[in-house]
């Protein structure tokens, strides 16, 4: 006979196989008397589980849904289809759960045996997905490691490749993961530095050991997705500007991403957009190719090139050479 604990495992296994079982069809599986299943219902009801007794000779156990999540048990083929779902999830960015892809994916590994690791590694390996994903790929891998010294306030340590390509070590300590459609960034805390900063996650590379444990800081904003899209779509520049775009700020919202710029309500035909860039030239590219009517309000500066660039594009649709061909 299996033991009271062993034994309520199997119970709870054979319950989510989501069928009704009679009294009898248990107690023969796991060895015990039809009394003995009923009592281990009851502890099961005590630890959460939902369990439904329907009586009669038709009748029997099946697992509920309940008002709170319990624990889950699954089998080895299971827990590979799981994993791997959360790795897809996690790798290609799908809006809105993304993060939680990454936490229950960090809990997961944490306690999958070395064989299934095996297989779920085998599979993500030699699998090519045909999904719309970013240039700059991140190891799954790499996003539990960030996940785990968050949840578990544990000084990371890591290299650091900069836009430029030099590579610099950090030791920090790890607060968030952000998730937008296209990229990761971890906010921390900067111990060198002494400051706040966004790290894009597919620029780190883990140094282990990590470690020790720390106190957690304030983090350095309420709203951390605007406080990442401020420091990656103006902070990070040299240059910033705010223009007025002639569109609904949902319609603006739709095609302005987290890198193009912060985007704020003005009016319902009109909103403000702060965004950055390396020079003033780049600026006026960056603005014009976003598809809006748009007007300049900061810096002065930024006006004079749109100017500038609006008469060569003018000189050069001037060019005799370039004038259309007269209808026949």
């Amino acid at each position: 006979m299996l033991e009271t604990s062993a034994r309520l495992l199997r119970l709870l296994s054979l319950l989510q196989a989501h069928r009704e079982w009679s009294g009898p069809e248990l107690a023969d599986r796991l060895g015990v008397t039809s009394r003995t299943v009923r009592r281990d219902v009851e502890r099961l009801r005590e630890l959460g589980y939902p369990v439904h007794a329907t009586p009669g000779a038709g009748g029997g156990y099946q697992l509920g849904a309940g008002a709170e999540l319990p624990p889950l048990l699954l089998d080895d083929d299971e827990a590979v289809a799981v994993a791997v779902g959360l790795r897809t999830a996690a790798g290609h960015g799908v809006e809105g759960i993304g993060e939680s892809s990454v936490r229950a994916l960090a809990k997961l590994e944490q306690v999958l045996p070395g064989r299934l690791r095996r297989r779920v590694g085998a599979l993500n390996a030699f699998t090519v997905p045909m999904l719309r994903t970013p240039a700059d790929r991140i190891d799954p891998a790499v996003l539990t490691e960030l996940a785990n010294a968050c949840r578990d306030a544990e000084r990371l340590r890591f290299e650091y490749r900069a836009h430029s390509g030099a590579a610099t070590r950090r030791t920090v300590e790890p607060h968030r993961l952000v998730c937008t459609e296209r990229r990761w960034y971890l906010v921390a805390w900067d111990l060198d530095r002494a400051g706040w900063r966004t790290f894009r996650a597919d620029r780190i590379v883990p140094k282990p050991p990590h470690g020790p444990r720390f106190t957690p800081r304030e983090p350095p904003a309420e709203d951390l997705g605007a406080y990442v899209a401020r420091g990656v779509s103006t902070g990070a520049y040299a240059t910033e500007a705010t223009v007025r775009l002639h569109v609904p700020l949902a319609e603006a919202a739709a095609a302005v991403g987290i890198a193009d710029g912060v985007l704020t309500a003005e009016g319902e035909r009109s909103c403000l957009l702060r965004t950055g860039a390396h020079t003033l030239d780049v600026m006026v590219i960056h603005v014009a190719m976003i598809g809006f009517e748009f007007e300049v309000l900061d810096p002065p500066e930024l006006a004079d090139r749109v100017r500038v660039l609006r008469d060569r594009l003018s000189r050069a649709l001037d060019r005799p050479g370039d004038a259309p061909p007269s209808a026949p």
